[in-house]
């Protein structure tokens, strides 16, 4: 006797997307140092009828959020996690800007391990081409 296979969660996203008849889902990823580029990016991919998320605190501008040392190390961390599940979530990673740091390296290797095709703003940059 022979039993259905379960679906992975990543499979059963994807039907649930389907379902529901979600447009195509792009994460925008860089550093926050291209907060205008990422602007213009989500601009330009919710006009061609995508949903876009995209870092939603810039740690790099002041703000009282995050000028106590200590919590914003902690906030960091918890938004580094947001942002993997915002990849998780995605269907396609979109790169922005003519830098890589350690940051959106960790994010090009997260993305690619999760088999999420990947575009960049600057092809060049792409640390696996």
């Amino acid at each position: 006797m022979s039993y259905p296979q379960q679906l992975t969660p990543e499979e059963k996203l994807a039907d649930v997307k389907k379902l529901l008849s979600l447009p195509r889902i792009i994460v925008i990823c860089g550093s926050t140092r291209f907060m205008a580029e990422m602007n213009e990016a989500d601009l330009r991919e919710t006009k061609d009828g995508k949903i876009v998320v995209k870092p939603g605190c810039d740690m790099k501008s002041p703000h009282e959020l995050w000028s106590n040392p200590a919590e914003a190390e902690a906030l960091k961390a918890r938004l580094d996690d947001l942002h993997r599940a915002k990849i998780r979530l995605a269907d396609e990673v979109l790169m922005v800007g003519d830098y890589i740091g350690d940051s959106t390296r960790a994010e090009i290797a997260y993305a690619r391990s999760l088999g999420k095709p990947l575009r960049f703003t600057h092809p060049e940059v792409d640390p696996d081409a």
